[in-house]
């Protein structure tokens, strides 16, 4: 992975997106990773890939779970250890 300072891409923007036709551009800002630099193509093959998280909690199930028949008095008994 390529990287470069803040600096650099704000003088060479061009060479930054020349880098990302390579792959991804790592931006940095005093030293510590900020940014990464990708091309559209990239970002749209990655981003196609990921599903949001919300899809999953709703996904079909086909389980067959019997529970028993719960009462108040049932759920006010302290089971036994």
């Amino acid at each position: 992975m390529t990287t470069m300072t803040s600096r650099e891409l704000n003088h060479d923007v061009s060479a930054a997106k020349r880098a990302a036709e390579s792959g991804p551009v790592e931006i940095t800002d005093h030293g510590r990773r900020s940014h990464v630099l990708l091309t559209a193509d990239d970002y749209d093959r990655l981003s196609r890939q990921s599903e949001p998280v919300g899809s999953r909690l709703f996904a079909p199930t086909d389980l067959d779970l019997e529970l028993p028949e719960r009462s108040r008095e049932s759920s006010l008994r302290v089971p036994a250890l």
